[in-house]
């Protein structure tokens, strides 16, 4: 049978939780619901164990009855959320619109499908139950949407577990894993949604070790090298900010950057403003760099590359996501592709190519991770 990988890519790329374009006036079929099933239970099981079982809930007088729960679980707050948002432009406003509808139509979903595993969860940290039925549910999802139907991955209902379990008459030893609202969804054209690309959250071999190409074997600087480090600070969008733009606030933290001076007036910030920056570390010595700025977007990105614009050392971001009460802040650095110290130490020592790279990379990661550390220590105090 030839698969068709676009078809197949389109499906898992426009596959996602759906709720403001549920019909909830269209009957579904449950054959198409058991079909859909019978190709989730294909997903693999730990032990290749047939553990899961499915609850489809179609009943009028039941699908009341979770919806009350769930409106007593999360809806209440989703609804109040939602009205305190609108017009906001806060991050979640969109996200709460359509969760507090979803809370406030519940029971006219055609259908909910809760699927469970036998057995319960220890939380030990060690792989159990979760590993055995996650992919199954989602693969579920995915076959719906196939069929022109949809659904929303919810889970707020579960924290009252044991109402949910009396009003299904599920036994004890039995987890319930998420709730599904299922419906035909109005209209089947769903687009693709912003995320970060591979390339920036795929780490090659160590945690935070990125590849702008390749990466070669041996690693070659070619592949243009990088570090990502993360960190979530609990503090406004705007002191975040603040921070991640004073150009001397990572020499607090880092043991190789002294410090930095604006080339001009440092209170017109932008594109193309220029800094000399000091570094001193025990392989390299002591050296100056000029830095310009290439990337700013006030309140989302501030980022600088070293040495010749066109060809530089190394291009360095500071990347904000704001969660509203917290933001993720994401600091990385590209090597290259033009000359630096690091190049100069290669074509000295070609044959230990890879592990100059790497060590590189190393102390790098280290700083970085300091200075983020630092960072969320100077903001939240």
């Amino acid at each position: 049978m030839h698969l068709d990988s676009d078809a197949v890519d389109y499906v898992l790329s426009t596959t996602r939780s759906v709720r403001l374009r549920l019909d909830f006036e269209r009957a579904v079929d449950p054959q198409i619901i058991l079909d859909c099933i019978d190709i989730a239970e294909q997903a693999p099981t730990g032990g290749n164990r047939s553990s899961r079982r499915w609850i489809v809930v179609t009943q009028e007088s039941q699908k009341e009855k979770i919806a009350d729960l769930y409106m007593k679980a999360a809806g209440n707050w989703m609804i109040e959320a939602r009205d305190k948002l609108a017009g906001s432009g806060h991050p979640n406003e969109k996200m709460m619109e359509s969760a507090a509808y979803l809370a406030e139509n519940l029971e006219k979903s055609p259908a909910i499908v809760i699927p469970t595993i036998i057995g319960t969860h220890d939380n030990s940290g060690k792989p159990g139950l979760f590993d055995s039925v996650i992919q199954s549910a989602w693969s579920f999802c995915l076959a719906l949407r196939a069929r022109g139907l949809g659904s929303a991955w919810t889970t707020a209902v579960l924290s009252e577990q044991d109402e949910l379990k009396s009003i299904l008459g599920i036994p004890n030893g039995i987890t319930e894993i998420a709730l599904l609202p299922v419906a035909w969804t109005n209209g089947t054209n769903f687009s693709k949604v912003d995320r970060t690309p591979a390339r920036e959250i795929t780490y090659f071999n160590n945690h935070g070790i990125t590849f702008e190409n390749g990466p070669s074997s041996p690693i070659a600087f070619t592949d243009e090298p990088g570090v990502t480090t993360e960190i979530d600070i609990d503090s406004s969008l705007s002191d975040v900010w603040r921070v991640i733009s004073d150009i001397n606030f990572p020499a607090q933290y880092s043991d190789e950057f002294v410090s930095a001076e604006w080339k001009e007036d440092g209170n017109q910030i932008g594109i193309g403003s220029k800094f000399l920056g000091k570094n001193a570390n025990t392989s390299m010595g002591e050296w100056i760099v000029e830095c310009t700025i290439d990337a700013y977007e006030e309140k989302r990105i501030f980022g600088w590359c070293t040495g010749d614009p066109s060809a530089p050392g190394a291009r360095w971001r500071y990347e904000l996501e704001s969660f509203g009460s917290s933001v993720r802040v994401r600091h990385k650095v590209l090597l290259g592709p033009g000359s630096s110290g690091l190049t100069r130490i290669i074509a000295e020592l070609p044959d230990k190519e890879e592990q100059i790279i790497m060590n590189r990379a190393a102390s790098l990661k280290t700083n970085m991770e300091n200075v983020l550390e630092g960072m969320k220590s100077y903001l939240e105090a």
